[in-house]
C-alpha cells in the first residue's frame, strides 16, 4: 500500500546531503517483495546507495523479513539479524532489532555489550523501533546504552513525531554512599515518512516535549564531535517544523 506521503518525502531526501536512515516499518502493510518494489521502490528507493535501514514489526509480517532483507542486501547488516553498526564522522550508530531477543544474554544484547566495548567513537547514537510506551522487550539494551553515555535515540514506529527529553538513570550509590546520575538518551520517535497519521497521543510519557501527528516530514540531524542538531523538515505546503541541539558528555 502506497503511503500518501511516500514521494513528498523523498522529494524532501533529494535536496538533503549524507546518510539516509530509516526507523522501522520500512513499506506497508507487510513488507512484502512487491511491496518493496511497488511501494518504496519509486520513492525512497532513489536513495537506496545511502541508506542504512532498521526493520520495524509490519516488516516481519512476512515471514523472516524476506523482502526487507532481499531489498536492502547488506545494507542492512548480516542478513537474518537486523542489528549492526557504522560510524558516520565521531559517531557511532547502533541500529537495533526489536523484534528479536534483547533480554539479557540474548545473542543481540551480547552483540550490543561488545559492540559498544570496541568502538572509539566519542557518541554512539542507536537507532530501532520501538511502538509507544511498549518498551519492556528493549529495557536490556536501553540500560546498556545509558551506562555506556549514549547520546540519542530515534524509534520510529508510532507514524507521528514526538520527542523527549533526556531520560536520566540514577546509578546505585558507591562504597563511599556517592551515587551518579547518567546524563540520559535524548529520544525522537519519528514515523513521519509517508504512511498515514496517529492523531491521538495518548497520555504523554515523562519527560515528553513535543508531539505532532498531522505532519509528513523528515528529521535531519547534523552529528558533530561534540554535539549535534535537529530539524524536522516538513513537506511542501507543510507548517510544522521543529530544531534544536544538544551536546556530547
Amino acid at each position: 500500500m502506497l503511503g500518501s506521503g511516500d514521494e513528498a518525502t523523498a522529494a524532501l531526501l533529494d535536496n538533503i546531503a549524507g546518510t539516509v536512515f530509516t526507523a522501522g516499518d520500512n513499506v506497508y502493510p507487510d513488507g512484502t517483495d512487491a511491496q518493496f518494489a511497488q511501494c518504496y521502490d519509486p520513492s525512497w528507493g532513489r536513495h537506496k546507495a545511502r541508506t542504512r535501514p532498521t526493520p520495524g514489526n509490519h516488516d516481519y509480517h512476512t515471514s523472516g523479513a524476506s523482502g526487507y532483507y532481499g531489498y536492502f542486501g547488506s545494507l542492512a547488516g548480516p542478513s537474518g539479524q537486523g542489528y549492526y553498526s557504522y560510524d558516520i564522522g565521531a559517531w557511532h550508530v547502533i541500529s537495533l532489532n526489536t523484534n528479536v531477543s534483547m533480554s539479557v544474554g540474548s545473542a543481540q544484547e551480547t552483540w550490543l555489550r561488545q559492540d559498544l566495548a570496541a568502538s572509539t567513537s566519542s557518541a554512539p547514537s542507536p537507532t530501532g523501533t520501538i511502538h509507544g510506551s511498549a518498551r519492556g522487550r528493549s529495557t536490556a539494551a536501553c540500560r546498556r546504552r545509558s551506562r555506556c553515555g549514549r547520546r540519542c535515540t530515534t524509534p520510529g514506529r508510532d507514524r507521528d513525531l514526538r520527542a523527549r527529553a533526556q531520560l536520566r538513570a540514577v546509578r546505585a550509590a558507591d562504597a563511599h554512599g556517592h551515587g551518579r546520575s547518567d546524563r540520559g538518551i535524548r529520544e525522537f520517535v519519528v514515523g513521519t515518512g509517508g504512511e498515514s497519521h496517529y492523531n491521538d497521543q495518548g497520555t504523554p510519557l515523562p519527560n515528553s516535549e513535543l508531539f505532532n501527528g498531522t505532519t509528513y516530514g523528515v528529521l535531519k540531524l547534523t552529528l558533530s564531535a561534540g554535539s549535534y542538531t535537529w530539524q524536522f523538515i516538513p513537506v511542501s505546503g507543510g507548517t510544522f517544523t521543529d530544531s534544536g541541539s544538544g551536546s556530547c558528555h
